[in-house]
């Protein structure tokens, strides 16, 4: 096993979600594309509730309220998809679906 050690902290300045990836600025200059299919609650979000995310701290972290999803700089730059289980994914999709209809 390889253990990375960062000579900084990632910290996330800017983000920008369209419907096939998520793009996130750091502070450094450098920016992360990341399949939005690697985040299945991002990729049944609708646009609006793409948009409304917030930095979280000094920019560790990503927070999308109205679907729940939080998402870690460091975990992106390690490449870390979603964690969420199947069956807590089915249930949020099913609580979302019940309430759209």
């Amino acid at each position: 096993m390889i253990t990375v050690t960062l000579e900084t902290e990632p910290i996330a300045n800017q983000v920008t979600v369209s419907n096939e990836k998520l793009i996130v600025d750091l502070a450094d200059g450098r920016s992360l594309s990341i399949p939005l299919a690697w985040y299945p609650r991002l990729m049944h979000a609708s646009p609006k509730e793409r948009q409304n995310w917030q930095i979280l701290g000094d920019g560790y972290a990503i927070e999308w309220a109205d679907i729940d999803e939080h998402i870690g700089v460091e975990g992106l730059l390690a490449g870390r998809r979603s964690g969420e289980s199947p069956r807590s994914f089915e249930r949020w999709l099913a609580t979302r679906n019940a309430s759209t209809s």
